[in-house]
């Protein structure tokens, strides 16, 4: 009894620090299953993405083939497993996606699912992240709604483009430099520096989507402080998942029974990842909100929605 006694103030303390309040508070906001119906849409919805996104720009791309090396290779730090490196590896392979034409059937066919599954996603992240807040579904007309989705999507599949040719850009500008002060290109100073770059580029089109989809997608109004800080978090997170994430999914999917469809089994486990990482972001603004009694505009879903778990116990705050 004596030790549980000395133990209480530090268990108190340690659950009332605000990384595990986030956490307590995601689970108690069904994150995980959230997470993982958002990583089973997002797989279906990121193949037709591609199916359609090189038979629309591909001819564009195609002819560049340092910017069609780069955009693969974004594509491959974003996913990893999801494009062959021309060993047999990859879900899809890069041959498969040069040849993909939108004009027909097959074309098509992914055009139609694409509508479907990426703005059908889109729809489902919405509704998740207003959970982490307590809140009601958007009343947006459906319409806007779905014309707003359908614009942010092109506009991102156009930022992984721009993106791409600004890691062509930048590792020119790079080289260039490099080769004013005589400093060999294959050298680890030249390595480095273009590891750098690759990194900046990734963590800022991570922190500008993830900006977006918290305040633009979700609809909630969150000051920007508070947006600021759950983006860049969850944008570092993401980093780290994709600096690690070939050793984790490589551990994960060394099961001789999975070995068949290995692939997809680890693109279902990196994409819940992610979605996790994006909840989890949003539950740490809600939380920071909640700390700092600022008011997030919207409905509440329900009286709990004005509880915030903290320190192992419910602790009911004033309503807004």
């Amino acid at each position: 009894m004596q030790i549980a006694e000395r133990l209480k103030p530090v268990v108190e303390w340690v659950m009332g620090l605000r990384p595990v309040r986030v956490f307590l508070h995601y689970a108690d906001k069904l994150g995980p299953i959230l997470a993982f119906g958002l990583s089973y849409q997002a797989i279906f919805a990121v193949f037709a993405a591609l199916w359609v996104a090189f038979a629309v720009a591909g001819f564009v791309v195609q002819g560049d083939p340092a910017l069609l090396d780069a955009v693969y290779s974004f594509i491959s730090t974003n996913i990893p497993g999801l494009i062959g490196d021309g060993d047999g590896n990859g879900a899809i392979s890069r041959e498969t996606l040069a040849d993909s034409q939108v004009l027909g059937i097959t074309g098509a066919i992914a055009a139609v699912g694409l509508a479907f599954t990426a703005l059908g996603w889109i729809a489902s992240g919405r509704s998740a992240i207003r959970s982490m807040f307590g809140l009601e579904n958007s009343e947006t007309n459906f319409l806007f709604l779905k014309l707003k989705d359908a614009g942010l999507a092109i506009g991102f599949g156009l930022a992984v483009l721009a993106s791409a040719a600004l890691s062509v850009a930048s590792t020119a500008a790079l080289d260039w430099v490099l080769g004013l002060v005589s400093i060999n290109e294959d050298s680890l100073a030249a390595r480095t520096a273009s590891q750098i770059i690759v990194v900046a580029i990734v963590f800022v089109l991570d922190a500008a989507t993830l900006g977006v989809f918290y305040r633009v997608i979700s609809g909630i109004k969150i000051p920007f402080r508070l947006l600021a800080q759950g983006t860049i978090i969850a944008a570092l997170a993401l980093g780290a998942l994709k600096f690690g994430g070939s050793f984790l999914l490589e551990g994960a999917t060394r099961n001789p029974l999975l070995a068949s469809f290995a692939v997809i089994i680890g693109l279902l486990i990196w994409f819940n990842l992610i979605c996790q990482i994006i909840l989890i972001g949003s539950a740490w603004i809600a939380i920071s909100a909640d700390d700092a009694d600022v008011e997030i505009g919207g409905n509440k879903l329900d009286p709990d929605a004005e509880r915030v778990v903290t320190g192992g116990e419910t602790i009911v705050h004033k309503a807004r």
